[in-house]
């Protein structure tokens, strides 16, 4: 018996053709890819589109006026600046420490229209028309305010990077009549971190100034 097979009867022209590999596919892709952004590139266009580019590139910005330690001051400045960046690099007003800059160690406090705030976390334009004081408009030239007087009487500081928002602190919560005691001054000028430890003289201090001791 013979095991050939029979020809095929099946012309070339009628066999499927071959499914594409995929070697061959992503080489097709990619060179048709590259084309159309080569294409596009020569024709001088963006993919991105050039109102988005030229968005990205300048940030937007607004003027604002606001009084600092009684000198008025007009500004313009990027919308995401904070008060601190504001007081610090562009008035020059160095006092106010940058510590944590998320508003967890109050070393950059400062009063807003008399009132305490992180100025870390404040957005300078949201302050048009608003009233600000920092460590540098407390005292009158030489003259101290009271508890400057007593953080050096008491000798509430250390390395002092953390006393100008202590400071800051200390006369709004006198202002606000948190001082009946010690655990009421230490409860509202907890947000008020000092590294060095000095929280026992810095109530001291506080007291002093309030007039309890």
């Amino acid at each position: 018996m013979s095991t050939e097979l029979p020809e095929s009867t099946v012309a070339p022209a009628d066999l499927p053709p071959t499914a594409p590999t995929r070697r061959t596919f992503m080489a097709t892709t990619t060179a048709v890819g590259g084309a159309v952004v080569a294409g596009g590139l020569v024709a001088g266009t963006s993919p991105f589109g050039a109102q988005e580019a030229a968005a990205a590139e300048v940030p937007p910005t607004s003027r604002v006026s606001l009084t600092v330690n009684g000198k008025r001051h007009t500004v313009t400045v990027d919308n995401r600046t904070s008060l601190l960046d504001l007081l610090r690099e562009h008035l020059g007003l160095t006092g106010s420490k940058k510590g944590c800059n998320g508003g967890a160690c109050g070393a950059c406090s400062v009063l807003v229209d008399g009132r305490r705030v992180n100025s870390c976390l404040t957005l300078a334009v949201r302050l048009e028309g608003g009233a600000v004081t920092t460590i540098e408009g407390l005292g009158d030239g030489d003259q101290l305010r009271p508890l400057q007087q007593a953080f050096i009487d008491q000798d509430a500081f250390q390395c002092g990077y953390c006393t100008p928002g202590q400071i800051m602190s200390g006369v709004a919560c006198i202002q606000e009549g948190h001082t009946g005691s010690e655990d009421e001054i230490r409860e509202w000028m907890s947000g008020n971190i000092c590294r060095c430890g000095c929280y026992v003289k810095i109530v001291r201090a506080v007291e002093q100034a309030a007039g309890r001791k």
